[in-house]
């Protein structure tokens, strides 16, 4: 049984389409296909379930999968402490976040300052920041929401007031803050649903008592900023923009609207001195601004 074997394995598993594994491996599909077959001859039995062209992953499957997963665990966590014993510059950070909006400019930093630290960065929903540190695919997450789960850590790194933006001759623009219960029955803008930020912000508007409608919903800060700016309705934002944006945030007053930036990791798993080394920076870095 070959490491590469057990690799491949773990994509196809989880895809549970063999075009698109080869495609992800970047190998041939018969190429591809041959190895899972060699791989399930020398198990003795058939590891995915197959109908034409579908394949599942069948209680066999899923059983070694565990098992595979946690081996390919241990031999990257040992990849990591070989590179600590190498010292911090020759170490890699994986990490997962839903937005790099806030994380970029700590980023660059810590990057100009140890160019040889190797980066992977994932953009991921919530859920799949979660399966991510379960499975020992990222050394941590930078979220703004909590996940509160018996074997993850965190450390609350910044935190932000979150405001609400009205567009040049709206007829609060004049005040500088508001409760949100006087926005009641304005148009919003918003992100999609289950986007983290608009969770976030439902529960403000639901703290507030209130159930806005929402005329437009999109998927990220800039293009909130525009339809604001167009007049199309009024929204709730970090401190975007810059002196000069043309959006009047105004603060507020109740609820009390917050965002709790976080770095969450698996205190089970090992961490590398790079990864070590980079949360403690981010969080230097945004104690000092």
């Amino acid at each position: 049984m070959e490491l590469l074997q057990l690799q491949y394995f773990r994509t196809v598993a989880k895809l549970e389409h063999m075009s698109k594994a080869a495609e992800q491996l970047r190998i041939a599909q018969p190429a591809l296909s041959k190895t899972i077959a060699r791989l399930e001859k020398n198990l003795g039995v058939p590891l995915f379930d197959r109908e034409g062209r579908q394949i599942r992953l069948n209680t066999f499957g899923k059983a070694f999968l565990n098992k595979v997963e946690a081996a390919l665990a241990l031999l990257e966590e040992g990849q990591k402490e070989v590179a600590d014993l190498a010292g911090l510059e020759q170490g890699s950070i994986h990490l997962a976040t839903s937005s790099l909006d806030r994380l970029s400019e700590p980023l660059n930093a810590f990057v100009s300052l140890h160019p040889n630290v190797h980066f992977r960065i994932t953009q991921a929903s919530m859920n799949e920041m979660a399966r991510l540190i379960e499975a020992g695919e990222v050394d941590f997450c930078f979220t703004p929401l909590p996940m509160p789960r018996p074997d993850f850590s965190s450390m609350s790194v910044l935190y932000e007031d979150v405001y609400l933006a009205v567009p040049p001759g709206h007829r609060l623009s004049g005040r500088r803050s508001v409760r949100l219960n006087e926005v009641a029955h304005e148009p919003f803008i918003g992100y999609k649903e289950g986007f983290h930020f608009q969770i976030m912000n439902e529960e403000f508007l639901r703290a507030a008592g209130i159930s806005p409608s929402f005329i437009c919903r999109v998927d990220d800060a800039p293009s909130i900023a525009k339809l604001v700016s167009a007049g199309l309705g009024v929204a709730l934002v970090g401190n975007c923009g810059g002196p000069n944006s043309p959006l009047h945030l105004l603060s507020i007053e109740s609820p009390d609207c917050k965002r709790h930036f976080q770095i969450v990791w698996h205190n089970k798993r090992y961490l590398s001195k790079a990864a070590r080394s980079f949360i403690d920076y981010v969080f230097e870095y945004f104690n000092r601004k």
